[in-house]
């Protein structure tokens, strides 16, 4: 029987005795801003990512929901790890370990060839379906409009204009595919030259172009080559330019005010500046206010 594990409920615990009895611990990656346990695990001789929620836990769901519908294309070719056991209820996964490190903070980061992967890793996610949806935008633009409800350091003068822009906004039908939510280098693992894809707790049906918002309010913004090569990988540019600039105002919002609550000061005030920047390139901001 498996050691009783820090971080796991009772019936966590006792699910994953029935998965992997006897599995030990070798290395926590949790992130620590989120009540999610990430535990890789030995096996045997095998490796495994466990992924455990706490009880305000939102995206182990989606997690699973991914694996069971949407990852196919990267785990038929070894770019995603491929699911062992799931339980929603319990709010755990249990994955096989996919090798490789964390393309973030490494040289892989700064070099095209790693974004020309990505965007043909993501073009391949994108296109297996698509679905037109008449209330994404309305649901989105509500969405926006409640964190600007919520605690956070946004000045007086900008949250008044944030919240005119928003409730500005039309609200058009929009198509739909399936979208990573959180596709970036920190989801990103790099082996033997390989690029793969992991962390699919945000995975949902949004526009395609959804899924470049962080690449483009960080590293892209850095270094333009970057998203040269991610578009030459992708095969177009997904992003409308008015639908891509209410979905920026909605990141920045969304960041600026998740960071405020979860004491990520740094991340915070990246979204400060995203908030700043997509106000300035407004594209009706020679018009009324």
């Amino acid at each position: 029987m498996t050691e009783n594990i820090a971080g796991l409920s009772p019936g966590q615990q006792q699910l994953l005795n029935t998965w992997l009895p006897g599995a030990e611990v070798v290395t926590d990656h949790s992130w620590g801003l989120v009540g999610t346990t990430v535990l890789e695990l030995r096996h045997g001789t095998e490796h495994y990512i466990l992924k455990a929620g706490d009880g305000n836990d939102h995206h182990l769901a989606r997690e699973i929901r991914a694996h069971h519908r949407w990852l196919r294309p990267w785990t038929s070719i070894g770019r995603a790890p491929e699911l062992l056991g799931a339980d929603r209820r319990a709010k755990l996964v249990v994955t096989r370990y996919l090798p490789g490190r964390l393309v973030e903070g490494t040289e892989d980061e700064h070099r095209p060839q790693t974004y020309r992967q990505a965007g043909r890793l993501l073009a391949r996610l994108h296109g297996q379906e698509s679905i037109d949806d008449p209330g994404f935008e309305a649901r989105e633009q509500e969405k926006a409009l409640l964190w600007l409800d919520q605690p956070h350091r946004i000045a007086p003068g900008v949250l008044a204009r944030l919240r005119r822009t928003v409730q500005s906004w039309p609200t058009p039908p929009s198509r739909l595919v399936p979208t990573h939510g959180d596709w970036h280098p920190r989801n990103w693992l790099i082996h033997e030259g390989t690029v793969s894809a992991i962390d699919f707790g945000r995975a949902d049906l949004r526009p395609a172009f959804t899924d470049l918002a962080r690449l483009c309010a960080q590293q892209f913004r850095a270094n333009p080559p970057l998203e040269a090569a991610f578009l030459d990988g992708y095969g177009a540019d997904p992003r409308q330019q008015e639908a891509w600039h209410r979905n920026r105002i909605r990141e920045a919002i969304g960041t600026a005010v998740w960071a405020y609550r979860v004491g990520a000061d740094q991340f915070e005030q990246q979204g400060h500046r995203m908030i700043a920047e997509a106000l300035a390139d407004d594209p009706h901001r020679h018009g009324p206010r």
